[in-house]
């Protein structure tokens, strides 16, 4: 009775060497010999785009994880409320009465 209920898992496994070799004579039927670089070439940047695009976030999401941590780990000042000291002078005048 295992074995039944198994039996549609097994079903979706990878394929093998016979059902490879059916899938890429589809695709050289589908896409001509000369069509083929072209797909592999288009399918390769399109990989790599979204390589490039995970790393980014990836450097973007620990950038940010950084930027919190050190946030935290800063000392708190407080604030203070007192001014200081330095004396403020206040212009003279200079000028003569006749």
């Amino acid at each position: 009775m295992l074995s039944i209920i198994l039996k549609p898992v097994l079903l979706l496994g990878m394929p093998g060497e016979s059902e490879w070799l059916l899938i890429l004579l589809v695709i050289l039927l589908f896409f001509g010999g000369k069509k083929i670089p072209d797909l592999m070439r288009g399918i390769g940047k399109g990989v790599r785009e979204f390589n490039d695009a995970k790393e980014h976030v990836k450097s973007e999401i620990e950038a940010g994880m950084n930027e919190k941590d050190k946030v935290q780990q800063a000392p708190q000042i407080p604030a203070t409320t007192q001014t200081s000291a330095t004396p403020v002078s206040t212009p003279t005048s200079t000028s003569t009465n006749p």
